[in-house]
């Protein structure tokens, strides 16, 4: 990976790049079938490991470490390095998929609640109807042995890991070399918006950076998660990370 188009953010160090060139990246790693990960950090997490070591650690090795969250992209203003655009996990994995479904790719889809990875299979597959969907599993499980099986039989181009933050980062890192897949993303809710049981915002907000509004809007109860916000925009302002040299 090119170090030059790092940015650092509060001790996370994201890669800066479009999301032409994170699709372009992501295709070349799925080729390349070594079980990398790619991680899309948002204000919550870059938090999170800040407290945490072996998420920060399941983050740092990631191959594509994307910004997900207008706070990230603001943090990178104020600190003079601003990252060229918000690149998030569920739009960067869609488009993905996209692209896979040109080629007859596939995807296997872990997470959420039973019933939810099905409901996302059935539609991604009517939308993408190049895309194989080889594979489904919710995120109920505490034995990562028959998963690994069950994805491994499949050989899928593309991971869907969405147990939440930081599980899934850590839970890709643990994994990654008993795996046999193209690329692996931690995607978050993903599924649950896949499958039409969450809605996103409208593409107004998205753009304007607000769709955090429109979720606590949605969602009154996130309204302690969204409070890690502020914080940690100020914690960039008045607590600035050194750089690891």
């Amino acid at each position: 990976m090119n170090e030059d188009r790092k940015i650092h953010v509060h001790g996370v160090c994201f890669d800066n790049v479009t999301m032409g060139e994170a699709l372009d990246e992501a295709c070349a790693l799925i080729m390349e079938r070594r079980s990398a990960y790619v991680v899309t950090p948002n204000p919550e997490i870059v938090m999170m490991c800040r407290k945490d070591p072996e998420a920060a650690e399941a983050v740092k090795d990631a191959a594509l470490t994307l910004p997900d969250g207008i706070g990230v992209i603001y943090a990178s203003r104020i600190l003079k390095t601003p990252l060229k655009e918000k690149v998030g996990g569920c739009d960067f994995s869609l488009l993905l998929m996209e692209r896979l479904a040109q080629g007859a790719g596939s995807v296997f889809l872990l997470g959420a609640k039973p019933g939810v990875a099905e409901a996302a299979r059935d539609r991604l597959s009517a939308r993408f109807p190049g895309l194989r969907v080889v594979g489904t599993h919710d995120g109920y499980f505490t034995d990562d042995a028959p998963i690994l099986a069950e994805i491994n039989a499949q050989k899928p181009d593309l991971l869907l890991v969405c147990l939440g933050a930081p599980k899934q980062e850590k839970w890709m890192r643990r994994n990654a070399s008993a795996l046999n897949t193209g690329l692996m993303i931690g995607a978050g809710g993903s599924l649950d918006v896949y499958a039409g049981t969450v809605k996103r915002a409208p593409k107004l907000m998205c753009d304007l950076g607000l769709e955090w509004l429109y979720r606590l809007y949605r969602e009154p109860r996130r309204l302690g998660r969204m409070m890690v916000l502020p914080k940690f925009l100020l914690e960039v302002i008045f607590k600035p990370e050194k750089r690891e040299k």
